[in-house]
Order: structure tokens, then C-alpha cells, then sequence
């Protein structure tokens, strides 16, 4: 039995279907039991700050998708660190045989956000005696469908500059998790999971102007004046400053590498970002088109 934490986000949503369509024996793992009822599947109401509610749901488990939310505007320590922390004791004390966690491209010690907190959660998971597998994607396609995207006129939002990006469809990071899960372990392992083709915002731009069969503009937004802009809206500047420093990165390339881990996983391409427009073309209009008068 697998449990999949995270189980309506970008990711976990996918590897449910996934799962499903396999005939795999799963539970979801939800807060709220309006979402696991839409989900269609075995699901179990759980929070991972209630450790009573983790040991329920962990009631004949043998391998863990860990999973959870991203980096909240906080001051201190991110909240995931002690909440997926939880999950990952409830594991070890259900005698869980395989995890499978979702971390971050270039986790590290002292790392701004998600970068340090996966780092603080990976070295956990590391120590826990549990066999795990680590996947760090790279940046999400489906970020181009949520809010803060485009401009309320339909333009692009641009972070990165000129450094291109390998972005990735969740889709392909959830079919690289049910392989983990169902097929041989692979434990001890991490895996960097891109897309494959690093893109450019304006290049980026040009894919979704082919997809929507208009011109899509592009705006800069440099990460000085997001953090200001945050600020400005009450998110706490350290928050707000963490988050310019992780764009800066970006910015300066740390995610144009494209790596072999998903076909080497899947035994196939990843999937392109021209495929993943065509795929969710409804959302994109909605999120890229300006409102009507």
C-alpha cells in the first residue's frame, strides 16, 4: 500500500490519476474530506500537525510519496520542515520499506527557503534509516497556469532575465514517482528532473504566442522590485529579500541544465513545453487572456 501525501497539489493530483489508471493498491493522503471524495479513489483525512491523524493514515503502508506544500511567507524556520518531519517519524515508526520524496534542484545547507528547508528534511530522511529516493525538479510548467504569471493585460511576467530554464511538466515528475514507487528501489538515489529544452523567458513567450495564436508581450520584473512589491503587500522582508535572492540565482542560471533522469526513469522523452500549451490550452487562456470589458 502506497500512501501520497500532497495528493491534490501540482504533483500529487497526477501521480493519483497515475496510480489509479495502474490498478495500484494507494491511499491519498487529504485535510479535507470534500477533496479526497473528488479525488475517486481510497483516501484518509490526515494533517501533518497532528501526528494521531499520521498514524492512522500510515495503518498498513509500506511506501511513502512525501510530498507538501512549498515555501510559505514566513519569518524563521519554513513550516515544512516540521510538518513533513512528522510524516517522515510516522513513517519510520509504521515501518515504511520506501519514500519517495519531492525536494528541490540545488538543496543545500544554509539554502534560501525551499532550498534549505529540503535540505534540513533530506538530511532527516538520510538519518531515519528509511531507504528513500530523492527527486529535485526542476522549475514547474503549470507555474505559467496559477496567478502572478501575466500581467492583467496578458503579458508574461519575465523573472529570469536571459538565462533559459529547463522547465518541467508535474505530470512527468509524478509518472517518474509511480516508477519509483512500483518498479525496482532505487535507494539512495537522487534525481534531477528537467524538461528537455531550456527555455528563455522571451523564447517562452514565443511557445505560448504560438499556443494562444496571438502576440503574448513580456514584462521584466526584476527580483528588487517583486521583493519590494511583497513587501508592500505585508509579506515580511525577509521573506520578501530570500525570495529575490533565489530568482538572482535563477537569473544567473542555476536551472538551465536538462538532464537524462526522466527518460533514463521513463524510457521515454520528457515532455516538451509546446506539448504541455497544447495540453492545457483552457487554463492558459484563462490565465494569460486580459479581462473583458
Amino acid at each position: 500500500m502506497i500512501l501520497v501525501t500532497g495528493a491534490t497539489g501540482s504533483i500529487g493530483r497526477h501521480l493519483v490519476r497515475r496510480l489509479g489508471d495502474r490498478k495500484a493498491e494507494f491511499r491519498a493522503l487529504v485535510r479535507d474530506a470534500a477533496k479526497g471524495q473528488a479525488l475517486g479513489c481510497d483516501w484518509v483525512v490526515g494533517d501533518f500537525d497532528d501526528p494521531g491523524s499520521l498514524t492512522a493514515a500510515f495503518a498498513g503502508v509500506d511506501r511513502l510519496f512525501l510530498n507538501g506544500p512549498g515555501a510559505q511567507a514566513v519569518e524563521g524556520e519554513q513550516p515544512m520542515v516540521r510538518r513533513l518531519s512528522a510524516v517522515i517519524d510516522a513513517a519510520r515508526a509504521a515501518g515504511v520499506e520506501r519514500v519517495v520524496k519531492v525536494s528541490v534542484w540545488h538543496a543545500k545547507a544554509g539554502g534560501k527557503l525551499a532550498e534549505g528547508a529540503h535540505w534540513e528534511l533530506d538530511r532527516r530522511l538520510a538519518r531515519s534509516g528509511l531507504p528513500w529516493t530523492v527527486l529535485q525538479p526542476s522549475g514547474f510548467l503549470q507555474n505559467l497556469l496559477g496567478p502572478g504569471a501575466f500581467t492583467p493585460d496578458g503579458r508574461l511576467i519575465g523573472r529570469y532575465g536571459d538565462a533559459p530554464v529547463s522547465h518541467i511538466d508535474c505530470r512527468d515528475i509524478a509518472d517518474c514517482a509511480e516508477v519509483l514507487l512500483t518498479g525496482p528501489p532505487r535507494p539512495g538515489e537522487t534525481f534531477v528532473l528537467t524538461g528537455p529544452q531550456a527555455l528563455t523567458d522571451a523564447r517562452l513567450a514565443e511557445r505560448i504566442s504560438a499556443a494562444l495564436g496571438r502576440p503574448v508581450g513580456r514584462v521584466e520584473l526584476s527580483p528588487d522590485d517583486l521583493a519590494a512589491s511583497l513587501a508592500g503587500q505585508g509579506v515580511p522582508d525577509g521573506f520578501a529579500d530570500d525570495l529575490a535572492h533565489l530568482l538572482r540565482e535563477v537569473a544567473a542560471g542555476s536551472l538551465n541544465e536538462v538532464t537524462t533522469a526522466v527518460p533514463d526513469l521513463l524510457g521515454r522523452p520528457a515532455r516538451t513545453v509546446d506539448a504541455f500549451l497544447a495540453d492545457n490550452l483552457p487554463a492558459l487562456r484563462a490565465a494569460a487572456s486580459p479581462p473583458t470589458a
